[in-house]
């Protein structure tokens, strides 16, 4: 049985269906979340233990991410909204294809629209170099030669768009802009070819007037907006690319001879015994079997320590083996690994419908129609009653309202606001990924913060010293330090960080032995030294009672304490702590000043979180959480009504990230983190947060004047190009002043956009 690549639900075959062209049983999902998809198993993770990785494909189901419930087979657009579809499976290959299109269409539109426009406003420019050299009979022939590449070339995706938009009756922003662009291009052809047709009013200096700057410049404006969306688009895939990236690439299989090969990892299957050696990363998930290791499961975890594994004990893919060398039997492998798992919960999260695209289409659903309605009622009116010749002053009129309508402000005004907001937010420390982030974190009202790498530093340091009365502080500081370093572990090497730093000479070390899951043990000085939890001294029948007493209160602190002792007798304890940032008690005081719940979700022990958070004046606080909580607690306060921003620096912080309204990751963190976050903190200071929280206000209040100034240009222009006004005051509006109307409102919108700098 395979596995919806969407929903990861079980997939059945209905064998009364087949495909005319290969013969190949369809499938379909058991959750009916997807339509029907061929069985070709190679296409999903897990599908075949004998099946080449995925690979991208011309023939895999595609969706919408604004509408996921339009699918179809292969690259497209969406019928509904008119943008490029997205491969359903998380693991598809990236497809550039249409980034790469938009941007070959831009580096030629625009060169070509800018030189129309000069040429359209020679007239405007001082002496008679230009209008002699090139009289305006012989200069609308070559704005005709160079707008047409422009427009028929470069804006041909948004007539198929508009085309389509029509056809299946959803209409849309490139409704407009394909309507609008092709009548000013046709209008303005018509007007060079057969200038005889329009009426002598309409004649400047002999000449009927033309747009093609308009068709031009409009054309060459909307293809920098479809570049700028699909490179934030392609953003997003890359949190799933990075997080694949995790998973080896082969898995050393032990074979029932116990001979050993190396192997794809889509050849495992459940059952397979597979060899992990130190250094190498774990490639599904299992259990061990023989041996051990140190394990790092930071990317799950998001703590720094490895774990001891050994035989029975679970291990996770994608984690590392640093130390040890151990086989390990596999259990879930392809789509039900922990990894998979997270990846889906990732992409999932990626595809959710944002409430403000439900409002701009609210928005468009009514704008569009209502500009098309008008140009054609102003078409038939003028047609009906107008001053002879009514047809001419019919077409010219409607065709106003069609310019004067067309959206290049409003393409332009969330654009020009997001440029220069993420411009100004670099210079502050903070990356936005997309405007929708913007939008959202001025309305956060609660934050979920990760302890390890957010609230603190991510990096172990020495912070107390307790030895015994035979023993002095600075002998069992060198004693200890010394012994750990004959080992990688992160506690070690703040132990000998610790005693660098006091001045504490090291010495060198014999018989060094590693106990995983417990410490290490070795002769130092000729002395045998131990350093290690409980659970060591125990083993060697050393007496902890009087330690503990006094290990305890360091724990309510947040520090992991280490026992230490020479020669069978306990000499004292070292404890190592994970110090805080210097800024989050301050800039967690801001935000709860600020109207915002803290709340900390964190795999540490309840213990240690429980002292961090006291500490910060935190009071909620869920401990000893793994991924899928993480992101159960964010949907959890979404469902209780609340605007969630969740703040992290690791991989297993990516599906909360991803979940929440607006993730927040630190810089300081992993690639994948910031990936899945829609803003970073490039200094890793929560700090930024309040900071990113100003500008956003800021910028969300730049963006509303952009499109006020928009609905005015056209609540203003609309009626006076339809002739409203003709029958009181005479007032007509050409095509010529309804592309100026047009171009000043772009200029009003970039002007305002650029006051956030």
């Amino acid at each position: 049985m395979f596995q919806d690549p969407v929903c990861g639900m079980q997939v059945e075959e209905d064998s009364s269906h087949r495909t005319s062209w290969e013969g190949a049983a369809y499938l379909f999902c058991s959750a009916g979340c997807l339509s029907k998809f061929e069985a070709d198993p190679r296409r999903y993770l897990g599908a075949s233990p004998a099946a080449d990785p995925p690979t991208a494909d011309p023939g895999a189901l595609y969706l919408c991410p604004m509408h996921p419930e339009v699918q179809q087979r292969g690259p497209g657009t969406c019928p509904k909204c008119g943008m490029a579809l997205e491969p359903a499976r998380a693991d598809a290959e990236e497809d550039t294809s249409e980034l790469d299109d938009m941007t070959r269409r831009l580096l030629v539109s625009a060169p070509l629209a800018a030189v129309v426009m000069l040429l359209a406003m020679s007239d405007l420019l001082p002496g008679q170099g230009l209008r002699a050299w090139l009289p305006p009979e012989r200069r609308v022939w070559l704005e005709l030669l160079l707008a047409s590449p422009a427009v028929l070339w470069g804006g041909w995706p948004f007539f198929v768009r508009a085309a389509q938009s029509l056809r299946s009756r959803n209409l849309n922003m490139f409704t407009l802009v394909g309507i609008g662009v092709g009548v000013a291009y046709a209008y303005s052809v018509v007007a060079t070819l057969a200038p005889q047709l329009f009426p002598a009013a309409f004649r400047h200096g002999g000449a009927v007037a033309v747009y093609f700057e308009a068709a031009a410049v409009i054309t060459a404006l909307v293809l920098v907006g479809q570049v700028l969306e699909l490179r934030a688009r392609r953003r997003t895939g890359d949190a799933i690319r990075s997080l694949l990236g995790l998973a080896p690439k082969t898995a050393r299989r032990v074979g029932s001879d116990r001979g050993e090969e190396d192997v794809p990892l889509a050849a495992v299957i459940p059952g397979d015994l597979l060899r992990v050696r130190p250094g190498e990363k774990i490639p599904v998930d299992g259990r061990v079997v023989e041996g051990r290791g140190s394990v790092d499961e930071s990317m799950v975890t998001g703590e720094p320590i490895p774990v001891s594994r050994s035989e029975g004990d679970p291990v996770i893919g994608g984690t590392l083996n640093a130390t040890g060398s151990f086989v390990m039997r596999a259990d879930q492998v392809g789509a039900d690994t922990l990894l998979s798992r997270i990846v889906e919960m990732v992409a999932r999260a990626q595809r959710s419908r944002a409430p403000l695209q439900a409002t701009a289409d609210r928005v468009a659903a009514v704008f569009v129609p209502a500009v098309l309605g008008a140009s054609l009622l102003t078409f038939v009116v003028w047609a009906l009653v107008g001053p002879p010749p009514s047809l001419s002053y019919a077409l010219v009129n409607a065709i106003s309202v069609l310019i004067i309508a067309c959206p290049c402000a409003l393409g332009l005004a969330t654009p020009m606001s997001i440029m220069v907001a993420t411009g100004r937010g670099a210079r502050l420390g903070v990356l936005f990924r997309d405007a929708e982030a913007i939008e959202a974190l001025r309305d956060v009202d609660t934050l979920v913060v990760d302890k390890t790498g957010t609230l603190t530093q991510g990096r172990p340091s020495l912070s107390s010293l307790s030895s015994e009365p035979d023993f002095d502080e600075a002998t069992l500081l060198r004693l200890s330090a010394s012994l750990e370093l004959g080992s990688e572990h992160p506690l070690a090497h703040a132990l000998e960080v610790g005693a660098r730093e006091r001045g504490v000479e090291l010495v060198g070390i014999e018989r060094f032995e590693s106990i995983a899951g417990h410490g290490v043990v070795g002769r130092v000085e000729d002395r045998e030294v131990a350093v290690g939890n409980r659970a060591l001294m125990e083993r060697l029948g050393v007496e902890t009672a009087a330690m503990e007493a006094r290990a305890e209160p360091l724990r309510e602190r947040g520090e992991t304490v280490m026992f230490v002792a020479v020669e069978g007798r306990a000499a004292g304890l070292v404890g190592v702590v994970d110090p805080l940032k210097e800024d989050t008690a301050e800039a967690l005081a801001k935000l709860r000043a600020d109207g915002v719940r803290v709340v900390m979700a964190t795999g540490d022990s309840p213990t240690t979180a429980a002292a961090v958070a006291a500490s910060l004046g935190i009071e909620d606080v869920e401990a000893g959480v793994l991924p899928e909580r993480k992101a159960e607690l964010v949907r959890e306060l979404q469902e209780q009504g609340r605007v969630v921003a969740m703040a992290g620096d690791g991989v297993n912080d990516a599906p909360a990230l991803a979940q929440a309204q607006v993730g927040i990751a630190m810089g300081t963190g992993t690639d994948v983190a910031m990936e899945s976050a829609g803003l970073t903190l490039l200094r890793g200071d929560l700090g930024g947060i309040a900071r990113a929280r100003e500008l956003s206000r800021a910028t969300v209040r730049n963006i509303r004047q952009n499109l006020a100034f928009a609905f005015l240009y056209n609540s203003l222009g609309v009626p006076v190009a339809a002739g409203l006004f003709y029958p009181w005051f005479g007032w007509l509006l050409s095509p010529m002043l309804a592309a100026a109307a047009m171009s000043l409102s772009s200029f009003s919108v970039i002007a305002n956009a650029l006051r956030l700098r």
